[in-house]
């Protein structure tokens, strides 16, 4: 547990969630869709250099940047979201810390 989460949160470290990041969204008509191959590109609404949304079970929990770790994707939480859907200030404890998301976290 991380030190700002209290000890009585550590019942529930077990519990599973779907952690997702989505990297962008767009709406296409059905003609085009159809007409996508090998090779097709499909523009997203986000930009490169744009934070990614985490989710977990369907709510933005935090905001983070793709990174790779030993081969595979990975992620590096940059900020937390409040209860509000806004940015939480970085905990002074936070500075320089590991990835939130590890490789081997990820399957």
């Amino acid at each position: 547990m991380s030190a700002f989460q209290p000890a009585a949160f550590s019942r529930f470290g077990d519990v599973a969630v779907r952690l997702s990041v989505e990297l962008g969204r767009t709406e296409m008509a059905l003609r085009d869709v159809l007409m996508l191959g090998e090779g097709s590109t499909v523009a997203l609404d986000r930009l490169t250099d744009e934070l990614l949304d985490v989710t977990a079970n369907g709510r933005v929990i935090a905001r983070g940047e793709v990174v790779a770790d030993k081969g595979r994707f990975a992620l590096r939480i940059v900020n937390l979201v409040g209860e509000d859907g806004q940015d939480m200030p970085p905990a002074a404890d936070a500075a320089g810390a590991e990835p939130a998301v590890s490789a081997d976290d990820v399957a």
